[in-house]
């Protein structure tokens, strides 16, 4: 208990706490319906597009948000168009632009700066990456995801199940489908920063599909999300904190864990 109090001691805790709490409910609600969208892999192609992008600004001497977020931006709409105008499948299209800008990341990283501690913290995670600004832009982008799952919910619900349906029934699919894109653009361009290029996915997909092995109803669903990852980014933090292990694979461990434990609440159920 006194380890657990002297924690919130140091201020990086706070700002690690504050923001992951609540990057992980953006990644939850986001993931829910893009789990059921098949974009799942989203997270983790715009994740190496992000360090590509960062790579490039740490070579030139730029402050890596300010560049990472539009490059971001545009890469989640470009896979957007690529998955709704060709015949490319979604995943097969993520995997082109996440090899793709891992690879330019790599290639410019190796010829300038080389393996730095900044380029580590991005790769791997580090809560003493988080500033004061990445909890502002957290709290900002939490509100933005929360006003459109609270305005909107009836037309994401019906854009999630049946686009077709949808569209037909006169709701801008292609805006709704815009926004989710640049909302899980912005959440991993932020999240990064702790938990890592190679991490952050994990907070787009397990929280969805361990709820979805709970609950059956969509609201259902993208509650018991919400809730799950809150949960296990918190206890995740706590432990790489009284263990002093990294806070991504934590974090993606204790996630882990709680999917097992759906799993078998689920078929105790039946």
């Amino acid at each position: 208990m006194t380890l657990l109090l002297e924690m919130f001691t140091y201020p990086f805790i706070v700002r690690a706490f504050a923001a992951g709490v609540l990057l992980s409910l953006c990644a939850a609600l986001l993931g829910v319906p893009l789990v059921l969208k098949r974009y799942s892999m989203i997270g983790d192609g715009l994740s190496h597009v992000s360090f590509g992008a960062l790579s490039v600004a740490l070579a030139c001497g730029w402050a890596p948000l300010p560049v990472s977020i539009p490059v971001v931006i545009v890469a989640a709409l470009g896979l957007l168009q690529m998955t709704e105008r060709s015949r490319m499948g979604a995943d097969a299209a993520i995997a082109v632009v996440s090899a793709s800008s891992l690879a330019v990341g790599v290639i410019v990283t190796s010829l300038t700066t080389g393996m730095t501690t900044d380029v580590d913290s991005y790769m791997f995670g580090s809560i003493l990456a988080m500033t004061q600004a990445d909890v502002v832009l957290s709290a900002l982008l939490c509100v933005g995801v929360l006003v459109l799952f609270v305005l909107f919910y009836h037309r994401l619900f019906a854009i999630t199940f049946d686009e077709n349906f949808s569209r037909a029934t006169g709701v801008k699919v292609g805006l709704y489908n815009t926004l989710l894109s640049v909302l899980t653009a912005l959440t991993i361009v932020l999240g990064m920063r702790m938990m890592g290029a190679m991490l952050i996915s994990s907070l787009v997909i397990f929280p969805a599909l361990s709820a979805m092995r709970v609950e059956k109803s969509f609201r259902g669903v993208v509650v018991l999300a919400g809730v799950l990852s809150v949960l296990g980014f918190c206890v995740g933090l706590t432990g790489s904190y009284l263990l002093s292990t990294p806070v991504g694979a934590s974090v993606v461990v204790v996630d882990l864990l709680i999917f097992l434990l759906c799993c078998g609440v689920r078929r105790v159920r039946g």
